[in-house]
């Protein structure tokens, strides 16, 4: 079994649904020395009438990975922290930790945060943990920041940068920085963050194979990776539409609950939001604070001219809520289409994208309906199975 991690996920892998790792054990009738029973799940209903909307998010990637550094411009202190790709939501809390760390040195208790994305906020709490006055300076503010247009779960290494790219100097930064994020989260487990562990299935005919393209080298620790711990369910053993169905367990985050926790939070403690776009670096100058932590995303592209930066458009269809539902699961529908699906208290969303290049906000109808189609014809397929395992 190759071990080795995924540094750009696409497709199946994207949601977190990733075969690597070891621990792998199979589950079958014919191999147990113990029979249990048939794995019980009740099935999403995907139909086109339970469709409650289409959002889209850019992506903000960089190839050669995200940018965590100080620099001085005139009298101010900037210290960048951006280009995360898709996994911003897994690795804020540890990159806002190591911007604390650089703005130690400064002296000063009183900064400044541009952004209030997951980043932002993330960086804003770690800085207030140390003692500081911050003030977050937005031109959007949650529920319309990208980090809420996110699939979001602990998946560090989605979208993140080019195996032909990476250093000795910035794979240490990442490590450090996912050790951290992955600690944080596990403490904010419960329905006050909307994080919580949940089972995930990739359905497949060759419980071998990964999805993606191939690995390039050890990213992540082993500890880290996401399906380390798995579990292969067996032909007749499971509901989906496949011979084998590979069980693994990963931290999910609900982007609504999440990101509403963390700015109460910033703003319980202290914290202020001040709704302001920069155009210019010339136009932080102005601020008061000397401090200033540049979460911008792909606004960096304008306001520090990092023409490195590229989006990568995501695109998910969000379904009436099913509570019954509790799992995520994806896998390939006999026509090749590629089905997955994430259960959220305001909906089960349904599809995936990866369209690099793309600065387009709007849904694209095309991606729509092959994702639909895909899921209805994968996920449709469980009440067909029979058995009495899956009752409508």
């Amino acid at each position: 079994m190759d071990r080795r991690t995924l540094l750009k996920t696409g497709g199946l892998a994207l949601a977190g649904f990733g075969l690597t790792g070891c621990g792998a054990s199979l589950r079958s009738r014919g191999a147990s020395s113990a029979w249990r029973a048939p794995l019980q799940l009740a099935p999403p209903t995907v139909t086109w009438d339970r469709v409650l909307r289409t959002t889209v998010g850019l992506r903000p990637h960089r190839d050669s990975g995200f940018v965590l550094r100080a620099e001085k411009l005139d009298a101010k202190t900037i210290v960048h922290d951006y280009g995360f790709g898709g996994s911003g939501m897994s690795l804020s809390w540890g990159c806002g930790a190591l911007v604390a760390d650089l703005t130690r040195q400064t002296g000063e208790h009183r900064a400044a945060v541009i952004g209030c994305g997951a980043p932002g906020v993330c960086a804003a709490r770690q800085l207030q943990r140390r003692g500081w006055d911050v003030t977050i300076y937005a031109a959007t503010v949650p529920p319309d920041t990208t980090s809420n247009m996110s699939m979001a779960g602990f998946t560090p290494t989605t979208a993140l940068i080019e195996a032909t790219q990476r250093t000795p100097e910035w794979d240490a930064q990442f490590r450090e920085a996912a050790e951290i994020s992955y600690r944080q989260l596990q403490l904010m487990v419960g329905p006050n963050y909307g994080v919580y562990w949940i089972d995930t299935y990739n359905a497949t005919d060759d419980p071998n194979r990964q999805p993606g393209p191939p690995a390039e080298g050890d990213l992540l620790p082993d500890q880290l990776r996401p399906g380390r711990f798995r579990e292969v369910i067996g032909p007749g053993d499971h509901p989906f539409p496949s011979k084998y169905a590979i069980r693994s367990t990963a931290l999910a985050i609900e982007p609504s609950i999440y990101m509403d926790a963390i700015v109460r939070d910033f703003l319980l403690f202290g914290g202020k939001i001040v709704i302001r776009k920069f155009d210019t670096p010339r136009d932080l100058m102005s601020l008061p604070e000397s401090v200033i932590v540049n979460c911008t995303g792909l606004g960096s592209f304008t306001l520090f001219d990092d023409k490195e930066l590229v989006p990568i458009k995501g695109q998910l269809t969000v379904l009436v809520p099913q509570p019954e539902v509790k799992y995520r699961a994806n896998g390939r529908t006999a026509n090749g289409g590629n089905a997955s699906m994430n259960p959220r208290a305001d909906g089960i969303v349904i599809g995936n994208l990866q369209d690099r290049g793309n600065w387009s906000l709007e849904p694209d109808p095309e991606v729509r309906q092959r994702n639909m189609a895909a899921a209805i014809e994968f996920f449709g397929a469980m009440y067909q199975r029979g058995n009495g395992r899956i009752r409508r």
